[in-house]
């Protein structure tokens, strides 16, 4: 693996849709010393909808939108990556620096609230990819949908590890105050070393905190997300990112165990080789115990938190945790779904 500066990924493994694949091979006619960090690129592409339906047993959510597919925050272990290659993209640095748009979204999800059969429910932002990432400086697609929500008074939840997500604080105070939004901050490790190679474009943890802080003072219901648990690479932290978070303001937490589905076994693995080889096997073989023996087992319930006694260990740690810290484990939040209403509809006089 060729370390990429300020990228997750070293490498763009095959997509595993094509029939043919093509490897750079060194010929002994021209050699670069130094591989150029590959620059991001934002493709906007046509949307029929905005709203992904889920019927997963073990998601709290049945609808959600994601603004963004691609994430340059580069996250190795993301679990989204899989979904590039639907595009004929990579999962590898094709996900960080290849970023999908959505321009029509806020339009899109206008339209959907107008139907008269939508029902309103409460819908999920960030599921696959961060809403707040950085396309959204320039972009804003986050928060002109946001601005839809509003308009409605139609409840969210949303996801992120930005410092972004401030720039639509006093928007996120006005729908919490009449119960219409959460709010979950993913941190994954204090340290911010482990953080520059892990999320590499990512907000630092201690910003990832002051969001919090900042959330939870205006009183939007926060909750912090420490994911994923990483065997002998961040699990050790586990009790320490949940005592920041809880003395920021968090209310609420929850964690999910490393999942490996498809392209991301081999591109974690590639990390591992690259940033802790030492490690690496040891971790990889926990991994498997947690998954019956496998780098990745997609069952319901248990590809969240693993099984096994290593799995039961950071369960049994996380509700001591959580329990000492006052932290709930299960939402106590029940969005409001009456508000909803469609601006400038009248009801006819006759």
């Amino acid at each position: 693996m060729a370390k990429q500066k300020g990228r997750g990924a070293g490498s763009n493994p095959p997509v595993r849709f094509r029939k043919t694949q093509s490897e750079i091979v060194d010929d002994g006619w021209w050699q670069e010393e130094i591989q150029p960090t590959p620059a991001t690129s934002y493709l906007p592409i046509k949307s029929r909808t905005i709203i992904s339906t889920n019927r997963s047993p073990d998601i709290p959510f049945d609808y959600s939108i994601n603004p963004y597919m691609g994430c340059e925050h580069g996250c190795i272990y993301c679990y989204a990556r899989p979904s590039h290659a639907y595009w004929d993209l990579s999962p590898g640095l094709d996900f960080e620096t290849r970023i999908l748009t959505k321009p029509d979204g806020p339009a899109l999800l206008r339209e959907a609230f107008n139907r008269k059969q939508y029902v309103c429910k409460t819908i999920h932002i960030g599921a696959n990819t961060d809403p707040y990432q950085p396309a959204e400086i320039s972009l804003k697609l986050t928060s002109q949908l946001l601005e839809v929500f509003k308009s409605f008074q139609h409840p969210f939840t949303l996801i992120t590890k930005s410092a972004l997500v401030l720039r639509d604080l006093d928007l996120l105070q006005e729908m919490a105050e009449k119960n219409l939004c959460t709010l979950s901050v993913s941190v994954t490790t204090l340290n911010g070393e482990l953080k520059r190679t892990l999320e590499p474009r990512a907000a630092s943890p201690a910003a990832r905190l002051r969001v919090i802080e900042s959330l939870a003072a205006r009183g939007i219901p926060v909750s912090v997300f420490f994911a994923p648990v990483i065997p002998w690479i961040n699990d050790h932290e586990m009790e320490a990112v949940l005592a920041a978070a809880a003395s920021a303001g968090a209310r609420q937490a929850r964690y999910v165990f490393l999942r490996l589905p498809l392209e991301i076994a081999d591109l974690m693995e590639e990390w591992l080789e690259a940033h802790y080889p030492l490690k690496a096997r040891h971790v990889m073989n926990l991994v498997c115990q947690a998954r019956k023996g496998k780098s990745y087992d997609s069952g319901f319930g248990s590809r969240m938190t693993g099984e096994g006694a290593y799995a039961d260990l950071l369960g049994q740690r996380f509700r001591v945790a959580c329990k000492k810290l006052g932290l709930l484990t299960a939402s106590e939040y029940k969005l409001d779904t009456t508000l909803f209403t469609r601006p400038g509809n009248q009801m006819s006089l006759f």
